[in-house]
């Protein structure tokens, strides 16, 4: 048995979570940063992109790109448009992003408690 099939997917999503958190924390903080643009990602989009074993970039020469290697490359974070702009140019809502921040937190609990039922069946399966 592989662990892998064990935890399925939320190791991916974990690390989505996370970078989700980073990305809106950031934009609670900088809420009164003027110019300070909102940004996010489109988490059920990169889950898609994590479910089949997708080919890596590799560089043949030195002086190639190099990908990025983070679950989430720079392009891949996008800017939020604001649904009401400020005059100073800040894009933050601060009610949606702490909306998306608690949303977010809550989904990120629910990978660990699915994670923490896959380790305690292999303990139990161990120990029998």
């Amino acid at each position: 048995m592989k662990l892998d099939n064990v935890f399925g997917v939320h190791e991916q999503a974990l690390k989505l979570r996370t970078l989700r958190g980073e990305l809106l924390a950031g934009n609670i903080a900088n809420a009164d940063t003027p110019g300070y643009k909102a940004r996010d990602i489109d988490f059920h989009k990169l889950m898609q992109q994590q479910l089949p074993a997708g080919a890596r970039l590799q560089t043949t020469a030195p002086r190639h790109i190099q990908p990025d290697p983070g679950p989430v490359s720079a392009s891949e974070v996008y800017y939020r448009i604001p649904n009401q702009p400020s005059l100073d140019g800040n894009s933050v809502d601060s009610q949606l992003e702490h909306t998306a921040y608690a949303a977010n937190a809550m989904e990120y609990q629910a990978s660990l408690r699915f994670l923490s039922g896959g380790i305690k069946k292999l303990m139990s399966a161990i120990k029998g």
